[in-house]
């Protein structure tokens, strides 16, 4: 019952740590004391480093642990045709903190860009995965998330005065990006998410209205963008999505069950996996799971926290396993931790040892339960 297919039974988000000597490569990049170039070959040496520290606990998937980003999103999107990063007066709020003030707008027509930096990013990724024998999976925002938390006011409305037109064109950019990936060798590709996490809860909902959007029919255009988005990707390339409630320093944002999109989401939309965080009582019950469809959909279970180093007890795992198996059938079961390690640079409160730990749980446990 192991999968050699991804999403695989012992799984993982995305982004890993960043080893110290990538700390202080940023930093001296940041003064001025070291070239563009000097940090790469940093973080090229890095990379090869985590991705046969991956193979080598048992994965069967490696990514670049996101070490070439500051944040899991803005990298990408400030690199799409039409969009610009900038720093606002307030920075993202999460549960106690607020992030830097960074963000991205749409000033101009939207497209993907032949040479958008992260192709190369990832050809890198795929060059020493082939080595060490491991499916290389790369990482980018979803489509939704250019448009919920920024809104109607992040994008021109002297270039899109109707946003039917602006979801139009998200739709086909990211159509272009998913076969420059496939072109670029990646059959392993994640749309990452936070949307679907803030359509459960009241609170991002409110601040959704307070910025003058209407959050009511936003379910039915994020999935006919995402659908048109990956409708051409080639039969041998799979596209997940991760669903994240926020990821900062060890803090969140979103609360609220699955339920009021379960339904759109799992059936609704055309994904291949689902990766949903599972570790705190603040994502409800495994009853939304009900409508994933029967077939070869898997939802990968985020029962192991990235937000603190204790590890998960074993029977635990199992236990919750065995409850949402309930709901869907363990054989489109799978496992991981909820979210990356690092979302932004500044990475989660637990250490390295302890991350690889939780990796290391994962793959042990998918072992037992699904068997080698």
């Amino acid at each position: 019952m192991q999968r050699t297919r991804p999403p695989f039974r012992a799984d993982e988000v995305g982004s890993l740590l960043r080893p110290q000597r990538i700390k202080e490569a940023r930093a001296k990049r940041e003064k001025g004391e070291i070239s563009a170039e000097e940090l790469r070959k940093v973080e090229d040496m890095e990379i090869e480093k985590v991705v046969h520290k991956q193979a080598s606990i048992g994965l069967k998937l490696a990514t670049d642990g996101e070490f070439r980003r500051s944040w899991w999103h803005f990298d990408f999107l400030a690199k799409l045709t039409g969009c610009e990063l900038f720093h606002p007066q307030t920075g993202i709020q999460f549960a106690g903190v607020e992030t830097r003030h960074d963000a991205v707008r749409v000033i101009g027509k939207l497209d993907f860009p032949a040479d958008h930096p992260m192709l190369e990013h990832f050809k890198f990724l795929k060059k020493h995965a082939d080595v060490a024998h491991v499916v290389p999976k790369m990482t980018i925002p979803s489509p939704a998330v250019l448009h919920f938390r920024g809104g109607r006011k992040s994008i021109s409305k002297d270039i899109y005065p109707d946003l039917d037109a602006f979801f139009e064109d998200l739709g086909k950019t990211y159509r272009k990006a998913v076969k420059a990936f496939y072109e670029a060798g990646c059959r392993y590709l994640q749309f990452d998410d936070t949307v679907w996490a803030y359509l459960c809860s009241q609170e991002e909902l409110q601040k959704s209205r307070e910025r003058g959007d209407n959050p009511d029919g936003l379910q039915k255009i994020y999935a006919r963008v995402i659908n048109y988005a990956i409708a051409e990707r080639p039969a041998d390339m799979v596209i997940t999505t991760h669903v994240c409630r926020g990821n900062f320093r060890s803090t969140w944002i979103s609360s609220g069950g699955y339920e009021p999109v379960a339904e759109t989401m799992l059936a609704g939309t055309n994904y291949d996996g689902y990766f949903l965080e599972y570790d705190s009582d603040r994502a409800g019950g495994f009853e939304p799971l009900r409508f994933l469809p029967k077939g070869n959909k898997v939802v990968v279970a985020g029962l192991i926290t990235s937000k603190f180093g204790e590890l998960e007890k074993r029977d635990d795992i199992k236990r919750r396993l065995e409850e949402a198996s309930k709901f869907a059938p363990l054989e489109q079961l799978a496992l991981s931790p909820q979210c990356g390690f690092a979302s932004t640079e500044e990475g989660n409160i637990l250490s390295e040892e302890e991350q690889w730990a939780k990796l290391r749980l994962a793959v042990e446990l998918a072992d037992e339960i699904w068997g080698r």
